[in-house]
């Protein structure tokens, strides 16, 4: 039972430390299956820091669609010894998403006028796009 309070209580802090940097509440939040953060919110509610009629979705499997959506930077890098500084780990990260973007055809080619342009002409085109 001490654990289950100590995991609202840290939820609570969690949620309360996004709500300060976001300057406002939310008006939906989204939670996975995990009990403590479902109390944290309805005891946020009934303490006022949360407004009522802040609407709460569930999604039992969230942490799993979420992991499954960094797949692919998983298997990029799981073959790396590791970064030695954040800024490197932020930029390569940053590559290996917008590659896998230009890859799936989430950006329009044909309409950047790149339908038959070589890969580093559509990097920057994509870049400079954004």
């Amino acid at each position: 039972m001490l654990r289950v309070r100590r995991d609202v209580a840290a939820a609570k802090s969690l949620f309360s430390k996004a709500i300060k940097r976001q300057g406002q509440p939310p008006q939906t939040i989204t939670l996975d299956g995990y009990a403590a953060s479902h109390r944290a919110v309805r005891e946020m509610k009934t303490d006022g820091l949360l407004a009522e009629d802040t609407k709460v979705r569930s999604s039992k499997y969230l942490n799993n669609v979420i992991e499954q959506g960094h797949r692919h930077i998983k298997s990029r890098t799981n073959m790396m010894p590791g970064f030695k500084r954040f800024g490197s780990a932020a930029t390569t990260i940053s590559g290996i998403e917008l590659t896998h973007r230009i890859c799936n055809g989430q950006f329009d080619l044909a309409k950047l006028g790149l339908k038959e342009a070589a890969a580093p002409a559509v990097w920057n085109a994509v870049l400079f796009d954004r």
